[in-house]
């Protein structure tokens, strides 16, 4: 009864824990590309295989059990050892036959899909690439009518939703303020590299990660074959920030493709424009920069997390003068470490425009319990960067 009482309790817990799930599946989800698909199909095929060996074992193995147990009269045979030649024969037997199903009925569709994935050059109609930073994904359009389109994707959750103080949505951790956007249908070639450390840039429905080192391009590919919003991470363990970096890549149509390029490169080219902005503009933009994408190290409140990351409230970096007195920024000063960084701060010259690295210098130098008075223009950066 104790033993009863007991398993009655576990079931019980189980149950309840079932309302835990965020989501499960008992399957791959929905593949979305040629890729994708192969997968799946292998994958099934070699399940099948595997359970047909495991349970032809297990029905042999209970057969012997039980025809040949101790109560129907059968004896252990201790007195005389097998020949030599049988063991042989019965090690190579089964040897034999698993080695026909590895290279053969597994091996050849193994090898098509190992094909498939490295194919990354035949049929491509456009190449992207991909940089992973800690804790961001920057994408710049190599060719075609997107040529020159470069953009950072960084993580869209606020930090109100991640510390419980705002609801959570549908897709909390796995949402961006600029998705990568690819047409239905094109081959597109990904180039992956990375700035800091190893990152991994995957879509589970695309069937497909590729590992980005720095130092090196790498390659892979993706032809989307269903319109649609696809989520992922980067499944490199990457450092604090690795839960908080998503892929989200947005699927569309041909024309509607056409007209995302044609909005983008307007957008960028009025980010780009570089004009004169009050101190109050410089720090709300400032605010929203610095919140998206300096505050998962140096924290909200400027605090940071020493000593990886320091804190700017009352830094040097952040109080000391910025220009010398010939109008030009002094090395190490707080422009020059943004916009070059040093140890485990990134360069941001190549993520962020002069608007926003002029409006996240305000901004650090006078909120997070700082208060300089000064400004930066984007006029400024634009000609620190020469």
């Amino acid at each position: 009864m104790r033993f009863m009482k007991k398993v009655g309790i576990s079931l019980a817990a189980l149950l309840v824990s079932l309302s835990a799930y965020a989501d499960y599946t008992f399957n791959f989800p929905e593949p979305v590309t040629p890729m994708a698909l192969d997968t799946l199909h292998v994958h099934n095929k070699f399940m099948l295989i595997s359970m047909v060996i495991f349970f032809a074992v297990l029905a042999i193995m209970i057969y012997s059990i039980f025809a040949h147990r101790k109560s129907k009269g059968f004896k252990a045979v201790a007195d005389k050892a097998p020949s030599t030649a049988v063991e042989v024969f019965w090690v190579l037997v089964p040897f034999a036959i698993l080695l026909l199903i590895d290279f053969v009925i597994m091996g050849i569709p193994a090898y098509h899909s190992v094909v498939m994935m490295e194919d990354t050059r035949d049929k491509a109609t456009m190449v992207v690439k991909v940089t992973g930073s800690q804790w961001k994904w920057q994408y710049e359009y190599m060719d075609g009518d997107a040529q020159g389109i470069k953009f950072t994707s960084v993580l869209a959750t606020t930090q109100d939703q991640q510390y419980d103080r705002a609801g959570k949505g549908e897709n909390y951790l796995l949402e961006v303020d600029n998705p990568l956007v690819l047409p239905v249908g094109e081959k597109v070639r990904i180039l992956m590299t990375a700035d800091d450390v190893l990152h991994n840039w995957w879509v589970p429905q695309f069937g497909s990660s590729r590992l980005a080192v720095p130092g090196f391009i790498r390659e892979t590919w993706v032809q989307v074959d269903k319109a649609g919003t696809y989520r992922g991470q980067c499944k490199e363990l990457c450092g604090k920030g690795h839960g908080y970096m998503p892929v989200v890549v947005n699927a569309v149509p041909a024309e509607e493709y056409k007209t995302w390029v044609a909005a983008k490169k307007e957008e960028l080219k009025k980010a780009s424009e570089v004009k004169e902005m009050s101190k109050e503009d410089l720090m709300a933009q400032g605010k929203a920069v610095y919140e998206k994408n300096c505050a998962v190290c140096h924290q909200v409140s400027g605090a940071g997390l020493p000593p990886a990351f320091p804190a700017l409230t009352g830094s040097k970096i952040a109080t000391s003068p910025i220009f010398g007195a010939d109008g030009k920024y002094l090395p190490d000063s707080h422009l020059d470490r943004v916009l070059n960084g040093k140890n485990a701060m990134p360069p941001w010259k190549a993520s962020l425009n002069d608007t926003e690295i002029a409006a996240v210098i305000t901004y650090e130098r006078n909120a997070l319990g700082n208060n300089v008075g000064d400004v930066v223009q984007p006029a400024q950066v634009q000609a620190a960067r020469q």
